[in-house]
């Protein structure tokens, strides 16, 4: 293993960052609601990753010209982790603890060249477990064995170590008698020094030892996972990273043996999927813009239209995406007239599964304005439109061969969530509802005061436009909410709330 000279001194540094890290972590996060500390954290920990690949970036040959998309990702870790700051909604604080470390991962494997495949690839899935779980249990011995290096090994250094530290604690025991004169002195000539000596009993009030283990044996593990994680970034075991992605596209090519579709099942299963298809969609341009004008089909009901269909819709719109990539890479080439044929049936099935998509839009539309805007409604509109930008994005990829799929679809998938997380969702909700409420006299008051404190600037206003709805009462259940007080804890949204 590579072990070079400029980096030998700074290997027992890392350990010791890394440490400060996490008790840092450990204090901001342990028993608090999270907050500006979640910023804090992953500034904390880019600090010292910078810190331990300092020299590396272009400077060794497995790390020479980075990657742009390493640096790219930077920009949505940064951003998630803000929203914590900004932002009081629980179901994207909690996806998002999930969605920042794939992130950093993603990153920081990215930008040091650490993955043997390309990050657009389904292959990266297994460099990023490797990197994440495999080689930080495997480098887990690295710490303990530079904390015994630190130590004394020879009997008369841990002589010399012991006689030391009886000769400092010789040295408390005298100094215990006069400290305790010098400060029942000082605390008498002093009430603020006499107030500050008498709270230090009550330091330490609140926090078990039990809490102090469980603190201790947190922090301890943030920073043993830390400094491995990083070792194995500095150090991986196998590097492959100097190939392209035209190459190991290639090569996988050459070792990998598909198995590909006959042209002529392929285009037989496509007609039969089509015609079905094309038959709906010609239904739904006879009567779902119709039915958005009033013009429903006879005996069927408005709610019960707006009610049923959408999500078949959306579940059969995830079934043709599934179609769609086997349509792409596993059917066997023909002729000039068989490829076009190829692609001019999969345009087809694409072209219908965005009218299926506009139609179950359509009804959840229906539904929102029959029984009101919830979060999840709003979500699954906000996935109908994703999706119906990815079929948009593998319309281009049917005719442009060169096209990677699969890198345009994880770009959008990474900036389509950054955009739910800051469209502020939940005063979306409150808007809607109340443009509703002024049409139809309705409004759930009870689901509005179960959201976070996102929504009280909207209530504010409802409340002066409507003064005959109860909403102080829903503004005061909601502040009565907002959680920890704590600094690590601040947030924006809960902040401002507190004000109004």
């Amino acid at each position: 293993m590579r072990d070079p000279a400029p980096w030998q001194r700074k290997y027992g540094l890392m350990l010791v960052y890394a440490c400060l890290f996490g008790f840092m972590v450990q204090y901001l996060l342990f028993d608090h609601a999270p907050g500006i500390s979640v910023l804090i954290s992953v500034v904390g920990f880019y600090s010292l990753y910078f810190y331990a690949i300092k020299g590396r970036l272009g400077g060794f040959e497995p790390w020479e010209g980075q990657n742009k998309a390493g640096w790219f990702l930077l920009a949505p870790v940064v951003l998630i982790a803000l929203t914590y700051t900004l932002f009081a909604n629980h179901l994207f604080h909690t996806l998002n603890l999930l969605a920042l470390p794939i992130c950093i991962a993603m990153q920081t494997i990215v930008l040091s060249r650490n993955s043997k495949h390309a990050w657009y690839h389904a292959t990266f899935v297994q460099d990023l477990l490797r990197h994440c779980f495999g080689r930080p249990i495997t480098y887990l011995s690295v710490p303990f064995g530079m904390i015994k290096a630190w130590l004394p090994s020879r009997r008369t250094e841990k002589e010399s170590a012991w006689g030391k530290m009886g000769k400092a604690g010789a040295g408390l025991l005298l100094a215990a008698p006069i400290l305790f004169i010098v400060v029942a002195l000082l605390a008498s000539a002093d009430r603020v020094f006499q107030s500050w000596v008498e709270g230090i009993p009550h330091w330490f009030n609140g926090i078990s030892i039990a809490e102090g283990i469980v603190r201790t044996g947190f922090g301890i593990a943030i920073t043993l996972y830390t400094f491995c994680y990083l070792w194995g970034i500095l150090f991986p075991k196998v590097i492959e990273v100097n190939q392209t992605p035209q190459e190991f596209s290639e090569e996988s090519a050459a070792v990998s043996k598909k198995i590909l579709i006959d042209p002529i099942t392929a285009d037989t299963l496509l007609v039969c999927v089509n015609v079905v298809y094309v038959l709906f969609a010609i239904i739904q341009f006879s009567y779902l813009f119709g039915a958005a004008n009033g013009f429903l089909p006879d005996g069927v009901l408005y709610a019960e239209y707006a009610r049923r269909g959408f999500a078949e819709l959306v579940a059969v719109a995830i079934i043709n995406m599934s179609l769609l990539f086997p349509g792409l890479h596993w059917i066997r080439r023909s002729g000039h007239m068989g490829e076009t044929i190829r692609k001019g049936l999969l345009t087809m099935l694409v072209g219908c599964t965005i009218v299926m998509l506009i139609s179950a839009y359509g009804r959840l539309s229906l539904y929102e304005e029959a029984y009101g805007f919830t979060q999840t409604r709003l979500l699954v509109h906000g996935f109908m439109i994703f999706l119906s930008v990815l079929f948009i994005i593998a319309l281009f990829r049917i005719w442009i061969e060169r096209m990677s799929l699969s890198k345009a679809v994880i770009t959008t998938s990474i900036l389509a969530y950054l955009v739910m997380n800051y469209m502020n969702i939940e005063q979306r909700i409150v808007i809607n509802n109340m443009e509703r409420y002024e049409r139809t006299k309705i409004i759930d008051l009870a689901y509005l005061g179960s959201l976070s404190t996102d929504v009280i600037p909207p209530l504010k206003e409802l409340k002066v436009k409507h003064p005959e709805l109860s909403i102080q009462a829903t503004i005061d259940r909601i502040k009565a909410d907002t959680g920890d007080y704590s600094w690590p804890s601040w947030n924006l949204s809960k902040y401002q709330a507190r004000k109004f």
